[in-house]
């Protein structure tokens, strides 16, 4: 089956936080009128740059009292720094308010810095968010020792994690969740000094093959796979190649010590893992990646180019009109067959 497209964002632009939240809110309902199946909103606590939005299901009510059909999810809410209750608390507030439109997606959350200041021990990480994730699975599930107000009937089927690693991908499959795969990914740890990593697609193959092995019988997969997506219309290609240039090679200088100047642009799209250019382009680049065309669903961001609104707006439609049916990709409304309903 074709994936079926997503919009996501980091809330990165460079703006202030209310800005940068309208930016992000008419972004999303110009996904829904283009004909994506879903939204999803990232979750950064204590630093602006990293990530703009610490409080998702606030920004998500806001875009679905502006939307009606678009699903509008958290990519991810980092549960370890939550209170489970009080995040199935605003999950089903969230799911009433948009007529059951709510996917919730988890993760730990990486920082150090982010756990202490929420009272959590870091080096205690994966077991907080182990328990976490059990007390919101039932809370979600109507099996807690208490009852949730409003209900959250049928979210306990529409929770999704993320993962970097195939024992990961494996546990995910086995709970029967919806598994994430972000845009990049974190290289073998065997790889040789200097040696170029691998595609992203390469790495997250494992990953798939060990979810779908583990998937119980009977419950469908579901698979979302992220991408760095910038779509331009020619005569904004160089401009957008040049600020591109700069900010991945920042990226990839703080993160990988790539020395500045050393690689082209197509070599620092390419290790970024950054689809941007023409239609036919992104189209010929996308064609290459076997785990993106074998998702369920694929989820487009401009991260970590970051171009301005209106570039990161007309890249959502290029995407939506020609990219993905050029691919057989699936967009339009009448995919969406899921039952809407208020708790």
């Amino acid at each position: 089956m074709a994936p079926t497209i997503g919009f996501f964002t980091r809330v990165l632009d460079d703006a202030d936080a209310a800005a940068r939240y309208r930016i992000a809110l008419d972004q999303i309902s110009l996904a829904e009128q283009l004909g994506y199946r879903s939204a999803w909103v990232a979750q950064h606590h204590l630093d602006g740059a990293e990530g703009g939005l610490p409080s998702p299901f606030v920004l998500l009510a806001a875009a679905a009292a502006r939307t009606s059909r678009i699903r509008l999810g958290t990519a991810i809410l980092t549960l370890a720094h939550e209170h489970a209750t009080r995040a199935a608390e605003d999950a089903a507030v969230l799911d009433a308010l948009s007529g059951g439109r709510v996917e919730v997606g988890l993760g730990t959350g990486g920082s150090p810095r982010t756990l202490t200041a929420f009272g959590e021990d870091p080096a205690l990480r994966r077991a907080v968010y182990d328990a976490k994730l059990e007390r919101l699975r039932a809370l979600l599930a109507g099996s807690a020792d208490v009852e949730l107000y409003p209900r959250a009937d049928g979210l306990a089927e529409r929770l999704w994690q993320a993962t970097f690693s195939a024992a990961g991908a494996r546990a995910i499959g086995a709970s029967g969740d919806g598994l994430m795969l972000s845009r990049v990914q974190p290289p073998p740890a065997d790889l040789a000094d200097g040696a170029t990593p691998p595609r992203v697609w390469d790495v997250q193959l494992p990953l798939v093959d060990a979810y779908l092995e583990a998937l119980p019988a009977g419950v469908a997969p579901r698979i979302l796979a992220s991408r760095s997506v910038v779509v331009v219309d020619p005569a904004e290609r160089r401009a957008v190649r040049a600020h591109a240039e700069h900010g991945i090679g920042r990226q990839l200088e703080q993160l990988h010590g790539v020395v500045p100047g050393s690689l082209s642009i197509d070599e620092l799209l390419e290790r970024s893992e950054t689809h941007l250019g023409t239609t036919a382009e992104v189209a010929e680049s996308l064609a290459a990646d076997v785990v993106a065309a074998g998702a369920t669903e694929v989820s487009i961001q401009v991260h970590s180019v970051d171009p301005q609104p209106r570039i990161a707006a007309r890249s959502l439609e290029l995407f939506a009109h020609e990219v993905a049916p050029a691919l057989g990709w699936t967009v339009g409304h009448q995919h969406r067959e899921e039952v809407r309903h208020v708790a």
